[in-house]
């Protein structure tokens, strides 16, 4: 299960922190870290120093321009938030998350990403709704601040404990068990699909960019809360293709 867990760390600015993140995953059993568009050098002495023998993952440790693509092969993506926004997405404490891992993990191909913003403003609107759900880790309401490495290894606490609490048959078993033939759709299949929902969107008239009203953030928002199926994302792709040939097959208005 642990070997399925992503951490992302975007824009980070301090490579002491992306040093401690290294420990913070290490000492918990995570090896998967990527790091989005770092404003700083990644392997220097100061983040070898602060990893304290886990800066291997430094190493190994991808770089991506894009969130998109740090999480492209992932069937779950989890956005660390601190604040209240103004479009409400789905919200879970770090236990709720850990509850959930074991029936994530479970299907082949399977992996989840645990997304952390920046040092100073953390993940931005869009980042965050790019995920199918955010994280809140609880702390004091007059000082809520948490250094990157500490609240990564609040999660990747609560990630260990799901896995020895699977491993000892402790887990809740799922409600149901997935087919081999029902695959989640990866995060850059809903991608392809958000754009193509859009461009249809646009070209039926019934979407307008220069005025959007949050339409594609809510519409992102019912589709990751459904986690639809490969098979799903095929059909729905289909009725989109076969919109788009209507529309632009319909005479034009007199």
């Amino acid at each position: 299960m642990l070997e399925r867990i992503r951490i992302v760390l975007i824009g980070t600015s301090h490579p002491g922190n992306i040093g401690g993140v290294a420990r913070a995953m290490h000492n918990m059993g995570l090896a998967d870290l990527a790091l989005v568009a770092p404003r700083c050098e990644v392997i220097t002495q100061d983040s070898i120093s602060r990893a304290s023998g886990a800066d291997h993952l430094l190493h190994q440790a991808k770089v991506h321009a894009t969130l998109e693509d740090a999480v492209a092969d992932c069937t779950l993506a989890v956005g660390a938030s601190a604040r209240s926004r103004t479009l409400p997405w789905p919200m879970l404490s770090p236990r709720e998350l850990a509850d959930r891992l074991p029936y994530e993990c479970q299907l082949e191909g399977a992996r989840v990403a645990l997304v952390f913003g920046r040092e100073d403003s953390g993940l931005t609107n869009a980042e965050l709704q790019r995920c199918h759900a955010h994280v809140h880790i609880p702390t004091n309401a007059d000082f809520s601040s948490l250094n990157l490495a500490a609240a990564v290894q609040v999660l990747a606490y609560e990630c260990r404990m799901a896995w020895l609490s699977q491993s000892d048959g402790q887990a809740d078993a799922p409600p149901t068990v997935p087919n081999d033939d029902d695959d989640l759709a990866t995060h850059a299949e809903l991608e392809r699909y958000f754009e193509h929902l859009e461009r249809t969107l646009i070209g039926i008239d019934f979407h307008d960019p220069d005025q959007p009203r949050q339409l594609m953030a809510r519409l992102r928002r019912l589709y990751l809360r459904a986690r639809p199926e490969r098979m799903e994302m095929n059909i729905l792709r289909g009725i989109l293709s076969a919109t788009e040939k209507a529309a632009n097959t319909k005479p034009p208005k007199r």
